[in-house]
């Protein structure tokens, strides 16, 4: 091994986090994988995350989730029912609810106490428990803690280093989903008017693939269905997502439809509990029945054998077809509506069924059952989320879905259509607002008619390439509006360089995370308002709006009193540097940072659909156009398009494994709420690694055994050490684990194709014994 190497290994497993609380496993307890989501054990697991906010306090505010007059919940993009429940949350929803509203609070004195270096030392949960961020605070170079900083500083410490930059390119502006379409917008219009696009966001890391997917076959970057499809469906593909954990609410939906006689099919490496079964916790037979029985057919697709799956239905589709000529197919909508058919069916027909079923992992007799449930439906939905994205080739995941749901017409018309699942409140709202590295010609013309800034027209930034750039020195000011940027990123130890190279970074933030502790030479945390919290600007009180992953717009009102008086909301922050930097000319920053009508003002000049955006949001709010579920293409073609793509081919060494990494049930993105993962029943811990039980035996390892995973790409070795081996169900040659944890072991320069996603949920790597000591 290299001296640069064992080097990179180091740095990989300080990354990891290994040592804070989580690195230890002597508490670890595994029991049966669980049999159902929700039920009595959801409803005690959410009451108990509420207390951080106060029982009462708390189940007031969780009555406000999601309803008209309330909140927008801080968690996931599924959509409200037209008819909303007086609990419209789950979970998840509960949990986010009672980490935002904590009672505890995270003040000058704890950072006073605690310097980066032991604050590093701890675990993701113990930094998110230390409760809600009070104060601006500052790390100044050479300085070994964060300090009390006043606003006024901070922001003309922000527009200072914006100010002395040699290109605005040598500034990054990151954006999380959950900021507000009114921030958003003023954040990237911040960016512009400096004279950059280098806006990457969350979409580069998890649905990417599913916007350029999209748009290249079918013209829209965004779903075509709507919840009251799912009414009409009657055969529902869920693929590459686990929505008991991920979008609990979406639950109940597929529960209503699996009542009515909808087929539900699973395809996952990892059969999950909530796809199996549901106890809704509103209903006395879920509480005291067994539930409802969703998925009647679950299909273990290997990791990475996605396109060998559906190349396979498709290829049994066609058969059927000319079986029965006229009979299978749309050749209305095939003939009116699409092209490039006739290459696609080539190309299926030339894959062998040996390949594609050592490719897929999946039976041929499995996949001509999916097949067949497919041609006896009606109208079909496929949703899915990121076990179909981060590959390298998770657009021709997205696009392969596509081609099969076109072969019956089933994009454009009721109960039917494709659904990407999007995994946080506002992420599909922050791309329509201009948060993209790669802008529309069209929008940004319309942004410079309505505010007078002149736009800079080349592409900018995504996340990766951010993190190249900051890594090679090419970015000295890093600002990220929300999120958790470090442990959202891949390749943990280049990513952390990276980020310690800038001059300056700048955290917009609820709580403290792991990033804050990552600082460039000087740091600073904004403290925000929470969605949960009340926001008065000027003495009025303020509304900001959401769009959902089904394309509909709506407000979002804060009800709880700010964690402190030194709070300021986002759209406010934004407004406050762009008025240190720029004044008020052409964009009034002050007007907009007081009154975020006038910002929606702004955005109905600038976004096709928004036209008289702030009254119809007051009037309940409304649905963004979408042309392809109106049959229309805006495409190069003008048609919906068929794409074809190889099988890919990977043949793994000698002992050599498909990672893919995945969320706990105690987790939402890179928020941890606890240690427990019950519907895969692990307890007490994250470091974990599930693996088929034969996969264990070959190595010579047995359930409870500690052992380190490694990957190998670019000649360089990334090392994560002290985890548990886990015996699964889930196909051979596959492994799983917990992400932030195994994020050292992602490799940043391997991307999904076009997309740039990285490659988080197909990572070779080895399994092998521990070389740290038992931690018993």
């Amino acid at each position: 091994m290299t001296a640069s190497s064992e080097t990179r290994e180091d740095a990989a497993a300080e990354a990891s986090g290994a040592h804070g609380p989580e690195g230890a496993e002597a508490e670890l307890r595994v029991t049966a994988q669980g049999e159902a989501a929700g039920g009595w054990p959801a409803i005690s697991k959410a009451m108990g995350h509420v207390r951080r906010a106060g029982l009462w306090r708390g189940v007031g505010l969780l009555m406000k989730v999601n309803q008209a007059d309330g909140f927008d919940c801080p968690g996931c993009a599924w959509p409200e029912p037209e008819h909303r429940a007086m609990a419209e949350f789950c979970e998840n929803g509960a949990k986010a609810v009672g980490w935002e509203a904590d009672r505890r609070r995270a003040g000058p004195e704890l950072f006073a106490q605690w310097p980066i270096a032991r604050l590093w030392e701890q675990s993701d949960l113990w930094l998110g428990e230390t409760g809600r961020l009070t104060h601006p605070l500052v790390r100044r170079e050479g300085s070994d803690r964060y300090e009390a900083i006043g606003w006024d500083e901070a922001l003309a410490l922000v527009a200072g280093e914006l100010r002395a930059l040699g290109s605005p390119d040598e500034a990054v502006f990151y954006t999380s989903g959950r900021t507000s379409n009114e921030a958003a917008f003023l954040y990237q219009l911040l960016a512009r008017q400096l004279g950059t696009n280098n806006l990457p966001d969350c979409s580069n890391l998890c649905h990417e693939s599913s916007g350029v997917g999209l748009t290249e076959a079918i013209g829209v970057g965004k779903g075509t269905v709507q919840l009251s499809d799912f009414e009409a469906a009657d055969l529902i593909l869920v693929m590459g997502q686990n929505p008991g954990t991920n979008h609990p609410r979406m639950l109940s939906t597929l529960q209503e439809a699996a009542r009515r006689g909808a087929r539900i099919v699973s395809v996952n490496p990892l059969r999950e509990a909530g796809l199996v079964r549901f106890k809704h916790p509103q209903e006395v037979r879920g509480l005291l029945g067994s539930g409802t029985p969703l998925a009647s057919l679950h299909v273990p697709v290997r990791i990475g054998g996605d396109v060998a799956l559906l190349a396979g239905v498709i290829k049994a589709v066609l058969e059927e077809e000319a079986r029965r000529p006229g009979e299978v197919l749309d050749h209305a909508f095939l003939r009116e509506h699409t092209d490039g058919f006739e290459a696609l069916a080539a190309a299926v027909a030339a894959e062998p069924w040996e390949a594609l079923v050592a490719e897929s992992g999946v039976a041929e007799a499995t996949m001509r059952e999916l097949a067949g449930l497919y041609v006896g439906a009606k109208a079909v939905i496929a949703a899915w989320a990121m076990g179909l994205t981060q590959h390298e080739h998770g657009v021709a995941n997205v696009q392969m879905v596509t081609n099969l749901l076109l072969l019956r017409g089933n994009v454009g018309r009721p109960g039917a259509g494709l659904c990407p699942v999007r995994g946080h409140s506002n992420v599909q709202g922050d791309r329509t607002m201009g948060i993209w590295e790669r802008p529309p010609e069209a929008f940004l013309a319309a942004l410079e008619a309505a505010t007078g800034v002149r736009a800079p027209r080349a592409h900018g930034v995504s996340v990766v390439e951010a993190i190249e750039a900051m890594a090679s020195g090419r970015t000295r000011v890093f600002m990220a509006m929300g999120g958790n940027f470090y442990s959202a990123s891949p390749d943990s130890a280049r990513t952390a360089e990276a980020l310690r190279r800038c001059r300056l970074t700048v955290h917009v933030s609820t709580k403290l995370n792991r990033s804050h502790l990552v600082p460039g030479r000087t740091s600073l945390i904004l403290p925000c308002l929470g969605r949960t919290e009340r926001d008065v600007q000027g003495g009025v009180e303020q509304v900001v709006s959401v769009e959902d992953s089904m394309g509909l717009v709506h407000a979002s009102r804060g009800r709880a009193e700010p964690a402190s008086e030194h709070l300021r909301s986002e759209p406010a922050i934004v407004a406050g540097i762009g008025a240190a930097l720029f004044g008020a000319a052409p964009v009034d920053w002050p007007a907009l940072g007081a009154d975020y009508g006038r910002v929606r003002g702004l955005v109905a000049r600038v976004v096709p659909g928004f036209e008289d955006f702030d009254a119809r949001l007051r009037r309940g709010g409304f649905a963004l156009p979408n042309a392809a579920r109106q049959r229309v293409w805006d495409t190069e073609t003008g048609r919906a398009r068929f794409t074809v793509h190889p099988v890919p081919r990977r043949q793994l060494g000698p002992g050599e494994l498909l990672m893919m990494t995945v969320r706990s049930h105690d987790q939402y993105n890179t928020t941890i709420y606890g240690l427990d993962d019950r519907y895969r029943g692990v307890y007490g811990g994250r470091r974990v690694v599930f693996m088929h039980p034969a996969d264990l035996e070959a190595r010579g390892l047995r359930p409870g055994d500690r052992v380190d995973l490694a990957s190998h790409y670019d000649g360089t070795r990334r090392e994560v050490r002290g985890f548990t081996a886990v015996a699964y169900e889930i196909p051979r040659g596959c492994v799983a684990t917990y992400f932030p944890e195994a994020n050292p072991l992602v490799p940043l320069g391997r991307v999904a194709a076009r997309s740039l996603t990285p490659i988080s949920k197909s990572v070779v790597v080895t399994v092998a014994p521990s070389a740290e000591p038992s931690a018993t």
